[in-house]
């Protein structure tokens, strides 16, 4: 390797990581007090959860940087463009693939959860490789969460989710099939457990 090509890589890097500190303060601010679901947690807590599986589970910083910005589109003001103006189009594909609304929906204003989730399906069947480590991991994240939850309080707790437990379980399963060969094994065989102690938890 030339010393000018380990220049580049070297300023590559740290451009990377520079893009990463800016989408986790673009994030903080955008989705400002929001908490995660019927609790006092910040939801910045996920993003940054959601970030860092996706470099243990082997993604890069563009991708971490996505797993911050995953729901920013979905659940803020900010607009898919936002993110390309800032990010650059390869992150905003990314969050794109994680995004299961539509340019005409807003945070207080979704369409139907079903419609939603079965649209989004669909839309996971063209997604990258490196979009589905990111939507995995956030799957993940949320999936520990919610089994943790329902293992420790019972499942009073799903009342805070906008499904019941059996529409949960049918897009938990969806999901673990759309993923498969897409992600990482140990990812997917995570996943995997995590669905059935939900399902032993809900039926």
């Amino acid at each position: 390797m030339s010393a000018e090509h380990g220049h580049d890589s070297a300023d590559g890097v740290e451009a990377a990581r520079s893009r990463l500190a800016a989408a986790i303060a673009f994030a903080i601010t955008a989705h400002g007090p929001q908490t995660r679901k019927g609790t006092p947690v910040p939801y910045v807590s996920h993003l940054l959860q959601v970030s860092g599986l996706v470099l243990e589970h082997g993604g890069d910083l563009a991708q971490a940087a996505a797993g911050i910005l995953h729901d920013v589109v979905e659940d803020t003001a900010k607009t898919l463009g936002d993110v390309a103006a800032a990010f650059g189009a390869d992150i905003a594909a990314i969050v794109d693939d994680c995004t299961d609304t539509q340019e005409d929906e807003t945070p207080g204003q979704k369409r139907p959860w079903k419609e939603r989730k079965t649209r989004y399906l669909g839309k996971l069947q063209g997604v990258s490789e490196r979009s589905a480590l990111v939507i995995a991991c956030d799957k993940l994240h949320n999936m520990r969460t919610q089994v943790a939850d329902l293992e420790a309080f019972g499942p009073g707790i799903l009342a805070r989710f906008n499904a019941p437990p059996e529409a949960q379980r049918w897009l938990h399963g969806e999901l673990l099939a759309a993923l498969d060969g897409k992600v990482p094994e140990r990812l997917h065989a995570e996943l995997t457990r995590l669905t059935e102690r939900y399902a032993a938890g809900t039926t």
